[in-house]
């Protein structure tokens, strides 16, 4: 990836970051200052330090309402300032001379809550005497419950660390009078509305102020909304489906089967100064990042099997520039805010579209601009159409890179550093090594050698090479399924192919466990064989020195299966495809998923992707 330099790090208040809820913004908003908030002079001075005036639309809003104790609702997507619309008026309740906890935040995910601390921390620099801290699993237990036991005041924290406080005695909400529930959309998402119920139990029912702040306001979160909040004032600065302005949004027609290959040959070309790749589940990101990094592309994995302290170490190299590309998962990336990434890669299209708005709210932040682009499968079109319907905003076709093409970047990039290069000098070695290689071939030309060593420094070693009848097979593959893809879109919409049960609502062929049914086609590849069974996928494959009988041995060993209940393994490069005729119960994916091949761990789970090639699986 090209890397320009690095913006500087954006302030923990967004208050100036320009946003989807920009276009609601109203004229009596917009010369609203914070001095009109009637905040505290020392929450002020803050703010003023900050070197922020101007509140977000979310901010202008919530705040009076807060101060003036109202509880609220506030509709409001990622970037917008929600931190600071809570978190100012939960300082101004804090007594910092009482050394007891009186505020508590509750938000989805770890990187959130250490962000959103960090956030108010940052406001309660001018008023001695208030201690934040933020609680959350996968971090040492006892240092959270030294702090607590000081008597923090404002606690930040994922719903089920603070419920382990609470029921351990070392997290008390008696005296608490402000609570606060970030991204509560999320939460839910994740299955924390059990939790979230719970921890509102060990809080006294009146003397409390609460305010919920989510993404979107469907019915599970205005029935909490109205279980636990008291008239609540309802601000929405923005429509639901708004996305980010300052975003390119545009999608590829990609086969399931060349994701990975397109994947590189984006990034390869891309002028982003970072990029977030998103995937849907943890095997899937694993695999990619893995496959990044063998290609050479400075990558890393970021899932909810990355133990804390190794995430924050994750996001403190993209931060600094030593990894250029992180792979995630949706519920990795909340609260995740790098002011490097300049594009997000959907390499799995999102389950729900509002996920899709969180997912590239994660670049174009802070006035710069960024790009996302979505994978999309031919038979996913279905599922794009409804992307757009939601937000309200097409999306633009755009061609994977060719290999010319990444090929034809690498060379211009190297050319622009020829200036400069020159300009360094100690050239001698190389000018009388290019001499005397022209003496002794004086039938080559200078300009045609300066070009041979261009295709060797990107690795093109002529067109008969393995490599690039591949690439070219696969970037005249993209082309196809493209084409076939937009040629099924005209027939429908002329009423030439009329719906069959085999398609679901939004258009994509049916799938069960094993894959499509038979008759349905991916790419140029025809017709699959429908396997016997259930098809399971395992996170072993080529790359970690796996056979099938190791496969095979795992299985009927940890499994309890038999050779006959066992049908055609595929194995690829970072995963493989097993056919296993009795379906497996949760204790026995547990067992085989903890059994270890090649030195990994199988980690089984329903094959839930797209077929796999029907060509042999390379040795």
């Amino acid at each position: 990836m090209t890397m320009p330099a690095s913006a500087p790090a954006s302030a923990p208040l967004s208050a100036a970051e320009p946003s989807a809820s920009a276009a609601t913004t109203t004229k009596a908003a917009a010369k609203t200052s914070f001095k009109d908030l009637g905040l505290p002079a020392a929450l002020l001075e803050a703010v003023e330090a900050l070197g922020f005036e101007t509140p977000s639309p979310i901010q202008a809003e919530a705040i009076p309402a807060l101060l003036s104790g109202r509880d609220i609702t506030g509709v409001a997507q990622t970037g917008t300032g929600k931190t600071a619309a809570f978190g100012l008026p939960l300082l101004a309740r804090v007594d910092a001379g009482l050394r007891a906890t009186q505020a508590l935040v509750l938000t989805p995910t770890r990187e959130l809550a250490m962000q959103v601390a960090d956030a108010i921390e940052s406001f309660a620099r001018t008023t001695p005497g208030i201690e934040v801290i933020s609680v959350y699993g996968g971090s040492p237990y006892l240092p959270q419950q030294r702090a607590l036991q000081r008597g923090a005041q404002v606690v930040v924290g994922t719903p089920g660390r603070v419920i382990d406080h609470l029921e351990r005695g070392s997290l008390k909400l008696d005296g608490i009078r402000f609570l606060a529930l970030d991204e509560a959309d999320e939460m839910l998402r994740m299955g924390f509305a059990e939790d979230v119920e719970k921890i509102f139990g060990f809080a006294p029912r009146t003397g409390r102020q609460v305010a919920l702040f989510s993404a979107t306001m469907p019915e599970p979160i205005r029935r909490v909304a109205q279980h636990h909040l008291d008239n609540p004032v309802e601000i929405a600065v923005a429509r639901q489906s708004s996305t980010v302005t300052s975003v390119r949004q545009t999608y590829a027609i990609v086969p399931f089967r060349h994701k990975a290959g397109s994947l590189v040959r984006v990034l390869q070309t891309s002028d982003a100064d970072a990029a977030i790749v998103f995937c849907r589940t943890r095997g899937a990101a694993e695999e990619v990042g893995t496959a990044l990094i063998e290609r050479g592309i400075a990558a890393a994995t970021i899932s909810g099997d990355v133990a804390q302290k190794d995430r924050e170490k994750i996001v403190e190299r993209l931060r600094s520039g030593q990894v250029d590309v992180l792979v995630a998962t949706d519920v990795a990336a909340r609260g995740l805010d790098v002011d490097r990434i300049g594009l997000v890669v959907n390499f799995d299209l999102p389950g729900e579209p509002e996920a899709y708005v969180h997912r590239i709210g994660r670049t174009g932040r802070a006035g710069r601009s960024g790009e996302a682009l979505s994978f999309v499968t031919p038979h996913e079109r279905g599922r794009l159409r409804q992307i757009e319907r939601t937000t309200r905003t097409p999306l633009e076709e755009v061609a994977i890179p060719s290999p010319a093409e990444v090929s034809a970047h690498k060379v211009k990039k190297m050319l622009g550093d020829v200036a400069e290069r020159h300009e360094a000098g100690r050239l001698d070695l190389y000018v009388n090594l290019v001499r005397e290689h022209l003496a002794e071939h004086e039938d080559v030309d200078a300009v045609e050698l300066a070009a041979t060593l261009a295709a060797l420094f990107v690795g093109d070693r002529g067109p008969r090479s393995r490599e690039a009848l591949a690439a070219e097979e696969e970037a005249a593959e993209l082309a196809a399924a493209a084409r076939r893809a937009h040629r099924e879109d005209d027939g429908r919409r002329d009423g030439r192919h009329r719906h069959s049960p085999a398609s679901d609502a939004d258009g994509r062929g049916r799938r069960d466990a094993r894959g499509p049914r038979d008759g349905a086609r991916d790419g140029a590849r025809g017709i699959r064989r429908d396997p016997v069974g259930t098809r399971y996928r395992v996170a072993v494959g080529h790359k970690h020195g796996v056979q099938p009988r190791g496969i095979v041995g795992a299985l009927t060993h940890e499994g309890g299966l038999s050779g006959k209940d066992l049908g055609k393994i595929d194995i690829f490069p970072h995963f493989s495809l097993v056919d296993i005729a009795t379906p497996l119960d949760e204790p026995a994916l547990e067992r085989i998923g903890r059994a270890r091949v090649g030195g990994r761990a199988l980690r089984i789970t329903i094959d839930e992707g797209a077929p796999a090639p029907r060509r042999r699986p390379q040795d």
